[in-house]
């Protein structure tokens, strides 16, 4: 089992427990500011043992900030005020900064930022692989931390460090369908209702920005910087005119086919942290099955509104055939997508 996110008061988190140590040295205000803080609230990560394994406390700040040189002019923005995790190993760094930017998203923040020891390699290395730049220092008496920001009205030009950021224009798109039985596993934000996805509930252990979709169908006439329209197809309950919906936008990060791996454990180890299959079931499709293929992408957005089939063949005027498996989309289509299904304008590059 993953590590559960929590949205707790500072009040009913334990201090005392071993893994504020580090940060009681390391800060040596910090047991008297997380007092401070007794009626706000923060994310805890807990193991199966309802052990801590992480704490991130954000917090919306709207003035100049002034206590880093250089300073910030004054915006919208979203500071990581402490942040730790202990990854043993596993996509947890990847779920809190999912965490972190879908926390942004809800606040309409223009910037995020944090500062950090240079001592923290891993921890700067997982900023700055989404998009965070080095752009001052903040000095207090526990000692100089770099200061790191992410732009979310600009781009990077690149998928990753744009994240969750996408680009529409000069790039193609598809319609992928999923099977129900994977579908909720993979894109565990894209609830099947009219409801707003909530940023407080981890909702699954598999809330990570990188899916690998793995199937019999080719993938590979898609591109790095496509963009797919994920179609959940109908679980039967009803007619699929009503009962298949698209839920969500990725963007592709590659392609591959069962040749681009030289053995089964290559394959195991590339699919197994974003697949909704465990190690047993990609070992059985390896070797069971000649036509294999995956697409590793990422999970840029859950629609506000899903889309039923109905108005996607009547409205949007995707037609019947050829079939709905891999389907590509024009740029209008996929626009009144955007539309109908209500995305966050803020995060469209065009």
């Amino acid at each position: 089992m993953a590590d559960k996110f929590e949205y707790s008061h500072f009040k009913d988190i334990n201090l005392d427990d071993p893994f504020f140590d580090s940060l009681k040295a390391q800060y040596e205000e910090f047991a008297d500011w997380f007092l401070r803080k007794a009626e706000e609230k923060a994310y805890v990560l807990r193991d199966d043992d309802d052990q801590i394994t992480g704490f991130i406390y954000l917090k919306i700040e709207n003035e100049i900030i002034d206590d880093v040189t250089p300073q910030l002019p004054a915006a919208h923005r979203l500071k990581v005020g402490t942040f730790k995790i202990d990854a043993h190993g596993t996509r947890l760094g990847e779920r809190v900064i999912k965490k972190i930017f879908d926390h942004a998203l809800q606040e309409n923040a223009e910037e995020v930022y944090v500062t950090v020891f240079d001592t923290h390699e891993a921890l700067i290395s997982l900023f700055e692989k989404y998009g965070f730049i080095k752009i001052g220092t903040k000095t207090t008496p526990n000692g100089s931390e770099n200061v790191y920001l992410r732009s979310l009205r600009y781009s990077n030009n690149d998928i990753i460090k744009d994240y969750p950021l996408f680009r529409t224009s000069h790039r193609r798109k598809f319609l992928l369908a999923v099977h129900p039985e994977y579908h909720t596993e993979l894109f565990p934000d894209s609830i099947l209702n009219n409801e707003d996805s909530s940023i407080v509930e981890d909702v699954s252990h598999t809330n990570t920005i990188h899916k690998v979709y793995v199937a019999k169908l080719s993938l590979t006439r898609m591109e790095r910087g496509d963009l797919i329209v994920i179609y959940r197809t109908t679980d039967n309950v009803g007619p699929a005119f009503y009962r298949s919906v698209a839920t969500s936008i990725c963007v592709v990060e590659e392609t591959k086919k069962r040749r681009n791996f030289s053995n089964v454990e290559e394959f195991v180890r590339y699919a197994e942290a974003s697949s909704v299959f465990d190690r047993e079931a990609l070992i059985a499709k390896y070797n069971a099955e000649s036509r294999l293929f995956c697409v590793k992408m990422t999970y840029n957005a859950a629609l506000t509104r899903r889309i039923i089939r109905g108005v996607l063949l009547d409205q949007v005027g995707i037609s019947e055939q050829p079939r709905w498996d891999l389907r590509e989309l024009t740029d209008d289509q996929f626009n009144q997508i955007i539309e109908l299904g209500q995305v966050n304008e803020s995060l469209i590059i065009n």
